[in-house]
């Protein structure tokens, strides 16, 4: 795969690290696209690599890309604008790494077929750390050939690698362990902020839960963060709240009732609302501690 030329469209806090991770790894990094300009330029120059100003021009100057965007309309306005990454896209390879709808990547896979193109989901269930280490955890969906025959380069940016099925079905995944980790962050958030308004010594209360079945993996990650009140964004609530509803709608449309997910969820909503949900999702602390929003 190192004799491959690699693009990335999007390189926000996962795609910057991922791009980084891979030419330190020795991978030829050739095409950059953002639509923050001057963050393509920054890191064209400390990678070595060079900033287009078209996504077609990604295409034409790549044989892998990978795509790391923020939702479903951003997908659609990279694969199907006017200026769009399909154009001269034969032979291309796209591994597409965000946490959209399992439609999309089910219309994603069919329409690169038909330029041939293929299409590969790359799911993440980690963050900026582990972007940049090459350490994440990947659930892979789309055609088991297509899977194999980059699994190399997958496996330079994941620890932990997984393929679940054909498109869509990655994303089905991703969005129950988005669900199950919100359902956990809010939890946590309302034992710490009762704890706190009882006077209960958080630390402690942390260690007790650790060791019972209180423990989770968020109770690792957030519960110093929802102490100190530090929200610096790993994860944020606006996409919490993105995940947790594409679960909601999946349960919606199979008949499942799902009421720890709908309160969750309107818990980031009202994060978005209040103007913080580019927050990390830790702050939904903020409503649970007494006096605090």
């Amino acid at each position: 795969m190192k004799d491959k030329k690699i693009g990335f469209v999007g390189l926000g806090r996962m795609g910057g690290n991922m791009a980084r991770c891979l030419n330190e790894k020795g991978y030829n990094i050739t095409a950059l696209f953002d639509l923050n300009t001057a963050l393509a330029d920054e890191l064209a120059t400390e990678i070595g690599a060079k900033a287009y100003p078209q996504l077609a021009d990604i295409t034409a100057n790549a044989d892998v890309i990978l795509t790391i965007v923020t939702d479903d309309q951003a997908m659609d306005s990279i694969f199907f604008g006017d200026d769009n990454l399909f154009t001269g896209a034969q032979g291309r390879v796209f591994i597409n790494c965000a946490t959209l709808t399992p439609d999309v990547h089910t219309r994603l896979e069919a329409a690169g077929r038909e330029v041939g193109a293929q299409c590969l989901e790359a799911c993440m269930a980690s963050s900026i750390p582990q972007a940049r280490n090459g350490e994440l955890f990947l659930m892979i969906g789309g055609d088991e050939a297509v899977f194999n025959a980059n699994k190399a380069l997958l496996d330079d940016i994941s620890k932990a690698l997984h393929f679940v099925g054909p498109a869509g079905k990655a994303s089905e995944v991703k969005a129950l362990v988005n669900m199950v980790m919100n359902i956990n962050t809010a939890a946590l958030a309302e034992g710490l902020g009762i704890a706190d308004s009882l006077g209960i010594d958080l630390t402690m209360l942390c260690n007790i839960f650790s060791q019972t079945g209180a423990n989770s993996r968020v109770l690792e990650t957030d519960a110093e963060d929802m102490i100190l009140r530090d929200h610096d964004c790993y994860f944020s609530a606006a996409h919490a709240a993105k995940d947790s509803g594409i679960a909601l709608a999946l349960a919606a449309a199979h008949g499942i009732d799902t009421p720890l997910a709908q309160a969750t969820y309107e818990q980031y909503q009202k994060l978005i609302e209040a103007d913080k949900g580019e927050l990390d999702k830790s702050a939904v602390a903020e409503l649970t501690f007494k006096g605090r929003s």
